[in-house]
């Protein structure tokens, strides 16, 4: 609950930008159900907008969302024990802060039945509300679209909530240094049409963390 607020104002006017850009009632309840990805919904809206090509929306949507790869893979021990149809609903619902707040609370897959039921009872608690918060608000941000104006920056509470996320996250100096240059790829890039420095900035940091990761200093770190 302590983070719903944020998650409902970035909702509202992730609506409102699907409305004003030019997408339908149907296609702006569509994409905000079904993709449920905030960042990339607010990466492709201004693409689709424009009129980009489709395999520029969805590279850059993908770039925006690799970070998912990294939350399964390390979520896969915690939830392997369920059947795949509920796998796949867990990962529907799972987002940034839920999957932060989950993996902050419960540092060790679970080794009993007890336990299984309590972290997936946790989990499912948190992605719920999360979801719900969202959901709610960007179908109110739908319906009120004209009614809202964009200038009230209510998104920008978002944008703190993972802030804070990712400030919490930054517990190394390599996390340090790859966070830094992919703020400072993303803003060298902005003139890049289409968004293209989101993708610039994943692959300057990725890179750079690759490369790191085989000096003595990420040795040092990880031990």
């Amino acid at each position: 609950m302590s983070v719903a607020p944020g998650l409902a104002a970035w909702g509202l006017m992730t609506g409102v930008a699907m409305v004003k850009s030019g997408m339908s009632l149907v296609e702006s309840v569509a994409m905000t159900l079904l993709v449920y990805a905030g960042s990339s919904q607010l990466a492709a809206i201004p693409l689709i907008a424009a009129g980009a090509p489709v395999l520029v929306i969805l590279a850059t949507s993908f770039c925006v969302n690799l970070r998912f790869v990294v939350f399964s893979a390390h979520m896969r021990a915690y939830l392997m024990h369920l059947p795949r149809r509920w796998r796949l609903f867990v990962g529907y619902l799972t987002a940034d802060l839920s999957y932060v707040m989950f993996t902050r609370r419960y540092h060790q897959p679970p080794q009993n039945k007890p336990e299984q039921q309590a972290q997936l009872a946790y989990l499912l608690g948190s992605a719920t509300t999360n979801w719900t918060s969202w959901q709610g608000a960007s179908l109110l941000g739908i319906a009120l679209a004209h009614s809202v104006p964009m200038h009230w920056g209510l998104s920008f509470a978002g944008i703190l909530a993972l802030l804070g996320v990712a400030c919490s996250l930054a517990s190394s100096r390599l996390r340090v240094v790859s966070a830094g240059v992919a703020g400072a790829a993303a803003v060298a890039a902005f003139a890049l049409p289409f968004k293209l420095n989101i993708v610039v900035a994943i692959a300057a940091a990725v890179a750079l963390a690759l490369l790191l990761e085989k000096t003595p200093l990420a040795h040092r770190e990880g031990a």
